[in-house]
C-alpha cells in the first residue's frame, strides 16, 4: 500500500509541473522515511553525489561541448556544402541534404535538440525559400534530428548503459545499422513528398564540385573517424572518445579560422544547463533506485510479468507499447532514469540481451521526441520554422512511420542491428 501511495505522490507532483528530478528525490525520501525511518536519510547526499559522478557520465557534457564547438567553428557549413554537392541533384535534394547532414552531425553531438538548433536555423529558412512548406521543412528537420540519439555517440544510450549496467561501447555499435536504415527511409519519404509537390532540384551533379567540397570538409570528417574509429577499434572508451572529440573539434575550428566565440559561449551555456538537468535527474534516480531495490519492486514486477508470459517477444511487444506511451509525456533522459532500473530484472529474467533492449528503448524514445504533448525536438523545430505544431505533426506522421518500421525491425529481427556487436565484441 505504501508503494502505491509513493507512486501516486510522484505522479501528482509531475502533473503539478514539479521538476521530475525534485519529484523523484522527494518521493524516494518519503518512501525511505515510511519504510526505514529517519536513520536511512543519513547517507542521502553522499549517495546522490556518488551516483552522479560515474566515469561514463562524463561523456555527456563532452559530446555536447564538441557539438557546440563544431557548430561555432564553421564545420556545419562545410558539411552542408558537401552533402548538397553529393545529393543535391535529386528532386527535393535540400530535404535530403537536411537528413544527410543530420547523419554527420549526430556522430558528434549525441543530442537531437542540439541537432535541430544547429541545423534548423540554417536549413529551414533555405527550404522555405525554395518552395517547401513550413510544416514539411520542420517535419524533415525534426525527424532527421532524432537520428542523433540512434547513431553513436548517443546521450540516451550513455544514460541507459549507466542505469542498466551494460556496455556503452556495444550500444554505440548496435546503433549504427538502425541509424543508417532510418536515414535511408527518411530520404525515401522526403523524395515522395518532393515528387508530390514538384519541389526543386538544387543543382546538377558536378564531380569537380563534389571533390572541392569534400576536400574542404575533410577536417570535419576526422571527427566521426576519431570518435567511432577509436571506440570500435577498442583504442578508447566512450568517455575518452568524448574528450578526444572536444580536442579534435577545437583543432578543426582553429584550422578553418571561423570560430564564433559569442555563439560558442551561448552554446556552451545552453549545453551546461542541459547537462545539469540530466545530472540532477541521475542523482535523484539513485535515491529512487536504492529505495525500489530495497523494497524489491523490480523483482516483484519481473515475477508478475513472467507469471503472465515467458515469451520474450511478447514481453518486448508490451514494453514497446509502454515506452511509446511514456515517450508522449517524458523527455528521454527522464524516461530512462525512471523506468529502466525497474524493468532491468524483467529483461534479465526473460533472457533478453540488455544491449538489444537498450537499442529498443532508444528507438522508442527517438519516436517520443516527435509525438506531442512533450515532443521536445518537434517543438524546437516548429519554433525555428514558425509553424503550428499540429500542422507539422500531420506531415511528420509519415516520417515517424519510418522510425516505427525501424523499431519493429530492430525488435523482432535483432540479427540486423546486432551483427556488428557480435563481430566486434562476441
Amino acid at each position: 500500500m505504501s508503494m502505491l501511495l509513493i507512486f501516486l505522490a510522484l505522479i501528482a507532483m509531475i502533473c503539478l509541473n514539479v521538476p521530475i528530478a525534485v519529484a523523484l528525490a522527494v518521493s524516494a525520501i518519503i518512501g525511505l522515511l515510511a519504510t526505514e525511518g529517519l536513520d536511512s536519510l543519513v547517507t542521502v547526499a553522499l549517495d546522490m553525489y556518488d551516483g552522479s559522478t560515474k566515469f561514463s557520465l562524463i561523456a555527456i557534457p563532452m559530446f555536447v561541448l564538441a557539438g557546440a564547438i563544431m557548430n561555432a567553428g564553421g564545420v556545419t557549413d562545410r558539411l552542408i556544402n558537401f552533402v548538397s554537392a553529393l545529393i543535391g541533384f535529386v528532386r527535393g535534394g535540400l530535404a535530403m541534404v537536411n537528413i544527410g547532414v543530420s547523419l554527420f552531425f549526430a556522430e558528434i553531438s549525441g543530442s537531437a535538440v542540439a541537432d535541430v538548433a544547429a541545423l534548423g536555423s540554417i536549413l529551414i529558412p533555405q527550404m522555405k525559400k525554395r518552395g517547401y512548406s513550413a510544416p514539411l521543412a520542420a517535419a524533415v528537420t525534426s525527424s532527421s534530428a532524432s537520428l542523433a540519439i540512434i547513431i553513436p555517440p548517443s546521450i540516451p544510450m550513455i544514460l541507459y548503459a549507466t542505469s542498466a549496467n551494460t556496455s556503452v561501447e556495444q550500444l554505440f555499435v548496435a546503433g549504427v545499422v538502425p541509424g543508417l536504415l532510418g536515414a535511408a527511409g527518411l530520404m525515401f519519404v522526403a523524395y515522395l513528398f518532393a515528387r508530390r509537390y514538384n519541389l526543386p532540384v538544387e543543382e546538377a551533379f558536378d564531380v569537380k564540385r563534389v571533390g572541392e567540397t569534400f576536400i574542404a570538409a575533410l577536417p570535419a570528417f576526422s571527427l566521426p573517424v576519431i570518435i567511432l574509429g577509436g571506440i570500435f577499434g577498442g583504442f578508447v572508451t566512450a568517455t575518452e572518445a568524448a574528450g578526444l572529440a572536444v580536442i579534435a573539434a577545437m583543432l578543426v575550428g582553429l584550422w578553418y579560422g571561423e570560430m564564433d566565440l559569442r555563439h560558442l559561449k551561448r552554446a556552451m551555456l545552453d549545453g551546461g544547463m542541459q547537462t545539469a538537468v540530466v545530472m540532477l535527474l541521475v542523482a535523484a534516480s539513485v535515491l529512487m533506485g536504492g529505495f525500489l531495490t530495497r523494497a524489491q519492486l523490480p523483482q516483484q514486477l519481473a515475477a508478475s510479468f513472467l507469471e503472465f508470459t515467458t515469451n520474450k517477444w511478447l514481453i518486448l511487444l508490451i514494453l514497446n507499447f509502454f515506452f511509446l506511451i511514456i515517450g508522449f509525456f517524458l523527455h528521454s533522459a527522464a524516461a530512462i532514469i525512471l523506468v529502466v532500473p525497474i524493468v532491468v530484472p524483467l529483461i534479465q529474467a526473460a533472457g533478453i540481451d540488455p544491449v538489444h533492449f537498450g537499442l529498443v528503448v532508444t528507438l522508442n524514445l527517438a519516436i517520443g521526441q516527435q509525438t506531442p504533448p512533450v515532443a521536445s525536438v518537434l517543438i524546437t523545430s516548429c519554433a525555428v520554422a514558425r509553424a503550428n505544431i499540429w500542422a507539422v505533426s500531420k506531415v511528420n506522421v509519415h516520417f515517424v512511420a519510418v522510425l516505427l518500421a525501424v523499431l519493429l525491425i530492430c525488435t523482432y529481427v535483432p540479427s540486423i542491428p546486432m551483427f556488428l556487436v557480435e563481430y566486434f565484441y562476441r
